[in-house]
Formats: structure tokens, sequence, C-alpha cells
């Protein structure tokens, strides 16, 4: 899932500092899975935003919604009949969703309350970790089923690098060091002479290096 943080209220008060009633509208999608953007995050920011605003004498108005997903324009047009009723629109989505906010009421203003950082997964309750970075060419099946693209400080290919130590990345001693346990798992399996194999320098243009990517599904298409 997509994994975002967010943003300080400072951050959020400063971007609707002349308003004085706005929209603060969740996602049940990512950011409700990673407890940033989902029903119960939209009622803590919108208190919180009322709060500090009447303690400033300048009291808001904010109302709530909350959308299936902020990704798929089935959905947004959920609030085309009160979108435009508000000076602005805080969008708690991954930053996809304010950009399919923007792109469908044109004459709205969108804030994005959140920041975007990773595609991830929970490995305790409330931590989560990155474990894929989109290249677009995935080839965790060379390293069973470990990602040195997303997982290795250095995204390296053919490591390790040398800068390990017990098992934690020269980085710092919180971050597990992904070719450690590559190693470590193909020992376990007896497959260490997998690692003999060299891999050329990685094609980044099916990465975000590329430009703006599309993904096309010829049967999901409707015609007309």
């Amino acid at each position: 899932m997509i994994v975002a943080d967010r943003k300080s209220i400072h951050e959020i008060l400063d971007m609707v500092k002349d308003c004085s009633n706005i929209l603060v509208v969740g996602c049940k999608g990512c950011v409700t899975v990673c407890n940033v953007g989902g029903l119960k995050e939209v009622q803590i920011l919108a208190a919180t935003l009322k709060i500090a605003r009447k303690k400033e004498g300048r009291p808001l108005q904010v109302d709530e919604a909350l959308l299936e997903r902020q990704c798929d324009p089935e959905y947004i047009a959920m609030i085309q009949d009160r979108v435009n009723d508000y000076e602005a629109v805080i969008s708690m989505a991954c930053g996809v969703g304010p950009q399919f906010l923007s792109e469908a009421y044109p004459n709205q203003r969108f804030y994005p309350a959140v920041n975007t950082t990773f595609f991830g997964g929970a490995v305790a309750h409330g931590i989560w970790e990155e474990r894929c970075a989109g290249c677009g060419t995935c080839i965790i099946h060379h390293f069973d089923g470990l990602c040195p693209i997303a997982r290795c400080s250095k995204s390296l290919m053919n490591g390790p690098c040398g800068g390990s130590d017990h098992g934690k990345c020269e980085i710092a001693k919180t971050v597990d060091c992904i070719w450690d346990k590559i190693v470590r798992k193909k020992m376990e399996q007896g497959r260490l002479n997998d690692l003999l194999q060299v891999f050329p320098a990685k094609n980044w243009q099916t990465a975000r290096d590329g430009g703006p990517r599309r993904s096309r599904r010829e049967e999901l298409i409707q015609n007309g």
C-alpha cells in the first residue's frame, strides 16, 4: 500500500489561513490502512482545526466527507453537489487524491493534508516499512522475494557493498541490510551460487526517472 504521514497542524492551518469554511475529505484507501486519512483522522483534523482557529478568535467552519477512494473518478463525483460550497478543500488522501480532485473541480482550491512517503507494509502495530520502489521492472524473483532496489540504501543489484555491520546498514543501526538477508537466505537454501550472476546496470526508464508512467489494460477499456 501507499504509506503517508499527516502534515503538521501548523502547516495545514497556514494553507487555509484565509478561509472561513472548508471541507476535509478523507479516503478509505491506503491512508485509512496506515491510520492517516480515514474517517477517524478526518474527524480529528477537523476538530483540531476548529479548536485552533477558535483560539485565534477567527472561527473556522469545517465539514467532513469520506470517499471510497480519491484515485477513482466515480468516487470523486460523489462530492460534486457540495465541493464548491467551500472556500477550500483539504484532501487526506495520498498525493494522487488532491490531483484527481483538482482536475475534476477546476474552480476549487485543494490542499494536501498528508505527505506521501513510500510503498510499504506494516511490520508491527503502528510501524510501516518500505518494500517497493515502483521501479517498473520487478526483479525480486532473483533475490528470493527480497527487493534490493527498494530496501538497499544504494539500490545495489550486485551486493553486498561491504558496509553492513551485524546485519544493519551503514546509514543507520535501525535499518536492516537487505543484502545480509538475501545472502543468509541463499545460504540457508544452499543456493549461494545464484549470487554469482552479475546483473547489468539497471534500466531506470521504467522507473519514475523515465517520466510519468501509464498502465493500460485493453480488456478493461470501454469503447465509445
